[in-house]
């Protein structure tokens, strides 16, 4: 009998999902993190699972892992010295950037521009230069190359980048330089931009290149010493790691190409999030993981998550696709606080942290959090994890009364709520981002809450955007790792191909296709992923003749050579309508063209729910709590969601507690458990979304103007 693993790395904690592929049985596991080394905390986490599960670590046949090594060399500052080799006079290629100042007028007088990945006393020019469609204006000078390589081997840099003139229409001299670099300065790796980035626009072109040769040697490290520990522990298993944009890599290609995990965790969640809802029947997705110091937040449309050509940490913007995850500094360690200076309340963007954390953590925590403040209001009942962990219900309400009630002159419960309301709008306009200003109606939606304190809020979130039903997956607290399970293996090739359709035609673009196609399916089958097993995606990055962006469209594969052209710019002027409310009377205009390639999904099997009645009584572990909201308090029953079965229905006010989440269901909503074990949150006497009567209301309009006929 084979399992797969997914193994989720956080900042505090390493959740790990162990899934039987036969019977689709699962076991769940936490571990603490190892932030000096973090494959002894992959470690530690298997030993326990396969111990819990009663089973062999070489019973292991496929490890899938998130992890965010990559992001916090970033956003820590702890990555390689990079060394940067340019073409003669671009020197300042990264100092010069691009004309952008995050925030508003002000920014541009108190922003302070951070520190580029490759300084400029490590940045050196050789003679050489190509031009715009690959032909060569000025050969390659070997001896500028090999002066180079000196001046860097006294900076003493550890990875090194070549990013050149238009090497994106040729890489010949990339490839030259690499050769000299290899000989003079062997062991140092080496990224080429035409091989990270294939794409036109220089500054973005070597800024991800750059970031590459960053994370290089603290990526290839931590995954050779986690492949090394693996090998010795579950012998022939397969390792594979979460790219930014959903997709798998093995841990050789990972190792080289590091720039593609920067999103890796965050990744892992949407990845989860969209398996489990397909089991429920849901397609149309808003994602909510909320955890103790950020919110992360996704948009699905019809079972495709949205994608995105850039991808940001901290200040580092680089060019490679992830999902469209966007974050707000709010989660159940943010800290709520009234300044002198307005009186008014703040929640966040500062948290507590795990330690000491909360005040109702018991760690010597005096500073009210999300958390104290769901405490307060009943959210969180006093014993958690089974009466493992206890909460301090008394410093809880201590500290909301004393950093809130008391400056604002309101009670304790009035503040806690108060608290509960700000970081609630917080997330929404987190949510806003992905939906309303993406041109989507959050109403057409269903929303999906997960991570540690999800489940919490998630009910209210749904109360804000109208998304219904809300969906509380099972084991809500580690489904970043039933993503990293259940995803599929992925690559991608493109290529800049700046043409108005005037200048091109359906043949030549099909060829460029098929070839970038042949180039992303070898990283598979050198995995062991046969051609029939591909799956084929062809995007193209169009806009109008004229215009200074793109948007990125699908096309379609078959019959791409008859009218691949003229259905890519039907489906880019309804981007652009739904985006910008109009499309324009102009010529179309290509500038990239991208493949995609990706494997067969892992067969896992969804477990479901035992059946049972709508009487969810047998789950009840207390029936006299209360809970604060809308002013006032209300009775409420506490739920074991662990006896809860498929048609139970649980009316509001009501918490539901299990492993590693709890979800709160207010006093207007509703929940049911359906046939794998989700709970759907719906406001009581809902039937359904607006869209739907309308649809129906269209119907019977054209049927009584048939019958007048």
């Amino acid at each position: 009998m084979s399992y797969v693993l997914g193994c989720d790395v956080g900042g505090t904690f390493t959740d790990l999902l162990l899934i039987n592929e036969k019977t689709g049985e699962t076991y769940r596991g936490k571990t603490p993190s190892t932030p000096a080394d973090q494959s002894i905390g992959v470690m530690n986490g298997i030993t326990r699972i396969c111990e819990d599960a009663g089973i062999k670590p070489t019973e292991i046949s496929e490890l899938m892992h998130g992890t965010t090594v990559a992001t916090n060399a970033i956003l820590e500052g702890k990555g390689a010295n990079v060394g940067l080799i340019v073409t003669d006079g671009y020197r300042q290629v990264l100092q010069i950037g691009r004309s952008y100042v995050p925030g508003g007028l002000a920014g541009w007088l108190i922003w302070p521009k951070p520190t580029p990945l490759a300084l400029l006393e490590n940045t050196v020019e050789v003679k050489e230069r190509m031009g715009a469609r690959g032909d060569v204006v000025r050969k390659l000078e070997p001896d500028s190359v090999v002066a180079a390589c000196k001046a860097l081997k006294r900076q003493k840099v550890k990875a090194i980048t070549v990013s050149l003139m238009n090497s994106f229409a040729n890489g010949v001299h990339e490839k030259k330089i690499r050769k000299i670099v290899e000989k003079e300065l062997p062991g140092v790796p080496v990224s080429l931009s035409h091989e990270v980035l294939p794409e036109m626009y220089e500054y973005e072109r070597t800024l991800t290149a750059v970031a590459n040769s960053y994370v290089r040697p603290t990526v290839s490290k931590y995954l050779g010493n986690l492949e090394k520990a693996l090998k010795k522990k579950t012998g022939k298993c397969k390792y594979k790691v979460l790219r930014s944009d959903g997709g798998l890599m093995a841990f050789d290609n990972a190792s080289d190409r590091p720039v593609s995990l920067m999103m890796s965790g965050p990744a892992g969640g949407v990845a989860g999030a969209l398996w489990v809802a397909k089991q429920s029947g849901f397609k149309n997705l808003l994602t909510f993981d909320m955890g103790g110091t950020s919110t992360d937040v996704a948009l699905i449309e019809n079972g495709d998550p949205q994608l995105r050509r850039e991808t940001r940490v901290g200040d580092v913007t680089v060019r490679s696709s992830s999902l469209d995850v966007r974050t707000v500094g709010a989660g159940g360690g943010s800290l709520a606080r009234v300044p002198e200076l307005t009186g008014a309340l703040r929640v966040g963007p500062e948290s507590a942290g795990a330690d000491p954390g909360p005040a109702c953590y018991g760690k010597g925590g005096v500073e009210p959090a999300v958390t104290d403040a769901n405490v307060v209001l009943g959210h969180l009942p006093p014993s958690l994890i089974g009466g493992e962990m206890k909460l301090d219900v008394k410093a809880s309400r201590a500290a909301i009364k004393k950093a809130v009630a008391d400056p604002l002159k309101i009670s304790i419960e009035a503040a806690a709520e108060g608290v509960m309301k700000i970081v609630n709008e917080n997330m929404f306009g987190a949510l806003r981002l992905v939906s309303i200003e993406q041109g989507y109606d959050p109403r057409d939606f269903s929303l999906i809450g997960f991570g540690g304190a999800g489940p919490l809020h998630a009910n209210a979130l749904g109360k804000l955007t109208g998304s219904w039903p809300v969906i509380i997956p099972p084991g809500p607290g580690v489904l970043c790792a039933y993503g990293d399970a259940t995803t599929r293996v992925r690559n991608e090739a493109s290529q800049t191909f700046v043409r108005r359709y005037s200048e091109t035609n359906n043949k030549e673009v099909l060829k460029i296709f098929n070839s970038l196609t042949k180039t992303a399916a070898q990283s598979l089958i050198k995995e062991g992923i046969p051609k029939k097993e591909h799956q084929i995606v062809w995007e193209v990055d169009l806009r109008y003749t004229g215009q200074g962006f793109s948007l990125t469209v699908p096309c379609k594969v078959s019959g791409f050579d008859k009218n691949g052209l003229a259905q890519a710019a039907k489906s880019f002027d309804a981007s652009h309508t739904r985006m910008f409310t109009f499309a324009l009377d102009a010529e179309h205009e290509i500038v990239n063209l991208r493949a995609i390639v990706m494997g067969d999904a892992p067969n896992v099997k969804a477990v479901k729910a035992g059946k049972g009645t709508a009487n969810a009584s047998a789950a009840v572990i207390d029936d006299k709590h209360t809970v604060w909201s809308d002013g006032k308090s209300h009775k409420a029953k506490i739920y074991d969601r662990s006896k809860l079965k498929a048609g139970n229905k649980i009316p509001g006010p009501a918490v539901v507690t299990e492993f590693d989440s709890t979800t709160v269901i207010l006093a207007d909503c509703q929940g049911e458990v359906d046939k794998v074990g989700c709970i759907l949150i719906t406001p009581k006497g809902w039937k359904g979304n607006k869209a739907k009567p309308k649809a129906k209301a269209k119907k019977k309009a054209a049927s009584k103007s048939k019958a007048k006929k």
